[in-house]
């Protein structure tokens, strides 16, 4: 009787593992791996740290001094115009939960206050299907955006990407050294702390001061209103986070290229609104960010965006 009871049980142990087992073939098979490669740009030419590039509405010199962002709640789109998440890979590194970090420059030449590891893809999964389209926001979700970069983790806890919990994080930053203005190396690495975050409602005067050096781009929400720096807001007047969709994209054929001529193309890089930081910090008071904001696709005050013109799809 012992005999066939244990030989009944170890059969139904076996049947569940095999059982589980076969679960979880299905279950993968049920999804598909998925890689979505991005490139840093200036134009039709590779972004290379230490290369310096003709910019500008008035095309002069520049040597970017740093190049990256964030991406967030990436989707693929089938032909049913379906918009279908990307479940990240979570790496402990360049992913967390929906947000992922494309950084372009590698601590090389006018590049040194960076990292010397570059990336240039995010990776996942899809459910099985055959897509034919892509759309990102450019920028990290509120409910991730405004929280200590110093406990967060990785790719959030970079705090040159991050201003304070009030204003939270950086989206994008792309520091320019011009002409004969040299980037500072002691701002760029005080802002690379805590930094100061200004009244909340126009923009952030973190970076390098009116009259200091360079053509900083650093994107992020503004009007977040709290009682001070280190608290967390309930909300921001300008999210500025910006969704883009291409109609028209295969992971295995394309190449998403962030193109920084075309950001700056309406900026004399050697000119700056009196009374404001260099560059646009993202205020939006601040007339150098007018077709900065727009060629993200974001609105600039009452002006919408004629649309977004940062990123474009490549050939691989």
């Amino acid at each position: 009787m012992n005999k066939i009871v244990s030989l009944v049980l170890t059969t139904l142990s076996l049947t569940t593992v095999v059982g589980f087992q076969a679960h979880q073939r299905l279950h993968a098979s049920d999804t598909q791996p998925v890689a979505i490669q991005f490139k840093g740009a200036v134009g039709d030419i590779d972004f290379r740290c230490g290369e310096s590039y003709r910019l500008g509405s008035d095309p002069m010199m520049a040597t970017p001094a740093d190049f990256r962002f964030y991406v967030s709640d990436v989707e693929l789109i089938d032909a049913a115009g379906n918009a279908v998440p990307v479940t990240l890979e979570q790496d402990g590194k360049w992913q967390y939960q929906n947000v992922a970090l494309l950084d372009f420059e590698d601590k090389t030449g006018a590049c040194a206050n960076g990292t010397a590891e570059t990336r240039d893809r995010i990776t996942g999964t899809v459910p099985v299907g055959d897509y034919e389209g892509l759309r990102f926001t450019l920028g990290v979700p509120f409910d991730l955006n405004h929280a200590d970069a110093t406990l967060a983790p990785s790719p959030l806890n970079l705090t040159a990407m991050w201003w304070n919990w009030r204003g939270g994080y950086k989206f994008v930053r792309i520091d320019l050294e011009t002409g004969n203005m040299a980037a500072s190396a002691s701002e760029t690495k005080r802002e690379g702390g805590h930094g100061s975050h200004g009244d909340g409602h126009s923009g952030h005067g973190d970076a390098h001061q009116a009259g200091g050096a360079g053509f900083s781009i650093h994107l992020g929400s503004t009007g977040c209103q709290a009682a001070a720096d280190s608290q967390q807001p309930t909300a921001c007047s300008n999210p500025n986070r910006a969704t883009v969709t291409f109609e028209d994209f295969d992971p295995a054929e394309h190449v998403v290229a962030a193109d920084l001529a075309a950001l700056v193309s309406d900026n004399d890089l050697m000119a700056n609104a009196p009374n404001t930081a260099v560059g646009c910090m993202s205020a939006p008071d601040d007339g150098d960010c007018q077709g900065i904001l727009h060629n993200f696709g974001l609105a600039f005050g009452a002006q919408a965006t004629p649309g977004q013109a940062f990123f474009r799809v490549d050939d691989r």
